[in-house]
């Protein structure tokens, strides 16, 4: 085994492709790349759900790594679009998996905490058997099925409640924005406050991420920043501090319906790092406040 130094050397020289390279988690992940041999890809450079044109275009950038961040991420939307939400989450993820096995590429793909249907009451380790509750849910452990089973070198990540700079091209905005919005707006705002979670600010998750390529980590793992709070405590952080008296109520998923059922408690333990000598990204409260900070 090479001393860690001369590894992480060794991997920093590699060839990045990212996939959604001006999403939110994409963005930050361009960043924190900066100093590798990054190759940004959007939109309009790739569409994954093209097995042909993927192919072609990784072919010709021949990728040590390509780290996946196009998704499908409505929620509520995928209730209605279930063949989008399939074909983007899974479908074109296998074929993504089929051509890095091809090209030798190590596959970074993003998941998520609503692989779980929030019924354990405790931290879900990354042995925890997942049972989605929405079609969103189902779309991404799909995604993951394919990817585990077809890419030899792979790197599955599960996160939550995800939010950055860029915001999110598939939300239109995220969910700190949004509030933000509302407030400004003088529009009262209610939250459900019987969800739990780990909010996750996406600059912490792409180090994360950089972290576990240096360690030549593969497999499945659970990143998320420490702590946990309700969306209702996560959007009263949010709003703190502001000049402007803001209305938000907290109320129960049984008074706030959606179209998709979202788990109850999708805080998600992370083993896999701490047995890599990694730890949990920092406290969410702490990686709220810098955010705040650097969007004003």
């Amino acid at each position: 085994m090479k001393p860690r130094e001369a590894q992480e050397c060794e991997v920093r020289g590699s060839r990045v492709a990212v996939i959604g390279a001006n999403g939110q988690l994409g963005s930050d992940l361009v960043q924190v790349f900066a100093d590798w041999d990054l190759v940004p890809l959007m939109h309009a450079d790739i569409e994954i759900c093209d097995f042909v044109h993927t192919r072609d275009v990784l072919g010709r950038i021949k990728p040590d790594v390509v780290i996946n961040t196009a998704a499908f991420v409505r929620v509520d939307d995928c209730e209605d679009e279930v063949s989008k939400a399939f074909w983007v989450n899974a479908f074109a993820v296998r074929n993504l998996a089929h051509v890095c096995a091809d090209l030798g590429s190590t596959l970074v793909h993003i998941s998520t905490d609503y692989v779980f249907d929030g019924k354990k009451r405790e931290p879900y380790s990354e042995d925890d058997l997942p049972n989605p509750i929405n079609v969103f849910g189902a779309s991404k452990l799909a995604g993951e099925h394919f990817v585990q089973a077809i890419c030899p070198k792979h790197l599955v990540v599960r996160s939550s409640g995800l939010y950055g700079r860029a915001g999110s091209s598939g939300k239109g905005g995220n969910f700190v924005e949004t509030m933000i919005r509302l407030a400004e707006e003088g529009k009262p705002i209610r939250v459900v406050n019987d969800q739990v979670l780990a909010p996750t600010y996406t600059r912490d998750l792409a180090e994360s991420i950089r972290d576990l390529l240096n360690r030549e980590a593969s497999g499945l793992f659970h990143v998320t920043n420490s702590g946990r709070c309700s969306w209702y405590e996560f959007a009263v952080a949010a709003l703190a501090g502001r000049k402007q008296e803001v209305s938000i109520q907290p109320v129960t998923s049984a008074k706030y319906q959606t179209p998709a059922r979202r788990p109850l408690f999708s805080i998600l333990a992370s083993a896999r790092l701490q047995q890599l000598g990694l730890s949990n990204p920092r406290p969410w409260k702490e990686a709220l406040a810098d955010y705040l900070t650097e969007r004003s």
